[in-house]
């Protein structure tokens, strides 16, 4: 009779305190060098990892982001920044609508570069704005303990969810289609 053991998965819950997650939007146009390219914060987000280390492929992320957390983060006039942050909420993101970002991944690989230390691809599907795609997201990933961390940046397009980028100054100044996010992920293991 055989005992093979069967690899468990060990579960880290996101503790987004600890983790840094931005957004950076680009100005193009005519007027570009007059306008701003703001960086934007996720402050409200969770998620949990299930990693297996025998079997890394075997392993899955589901994080939400709350889109009404997103903030502008720049040193900026306190009018432009309620602005910028107004039409991000109400004509970008639609949160009132649409008040979860979701990213779901249950295909991983990675190769182990140290110990305790991988290069990942998350080959997962991204819901924002009521539409889901598939979206890869490389990461750094550093196991320590009972913490996980992941570091990484990924572009995202938002004609590919169905939004349009934002334009000022009749159309002379206006955000590029890609955006790209940062982040700095760290997560505890669930007890």
């Amino acid at each position: 009779m055989s005992t093979s053991r069967t690899p468990q998965a060990i579960r880290y819950l996101i503790d987004a305190r600890k983790s840094t997650f931005t957004v950076r939007a680009f100005a193009t146009g005519l007027l570009s060098a007059l306008g701003h390219s703001p960086t934007i914060a996720i402050t409200d987000f969770e998620g949990e990892v299930s990693l297996n280390p025998d079997a890394i492929e075997q392993s899955s992320l589901r994080m939400v982001i709350h889109s009404a957390s997103l903030t502008v983060v720049d040193d900026i006039r306190e009018k432009d920044r309620k602005e910028i942050n107004r039409t991000m909420h109400h004509e970008v993101l639609e949160d009132d609508s649409f008040s979860e970002i979701v990213y779901e991944c249950s295909r991983v690989s990675a190769s182990r570069i140290a110990e305790g230390q991988y290069l990942a691809s998350l080959n997962g599907e991204l819901t924002l704005h009521g539409v889901t795609r598939d979206q890869s997201v490389s990461a750094r990933v550093w196991l320590s303990g009972d913490m996980l961390r992941a570091t990484g940046d990924f572009s995202v397009r938002q004609s590919d969810y169905e939004i349009r980028p934002v334009s000022a100054v009749g159309g002379t100044i206006k955000l590029k289609d890609e955006l790209k996010l940062t982040f700095d992920i760290s997560a505890r293991k669930k007890s």
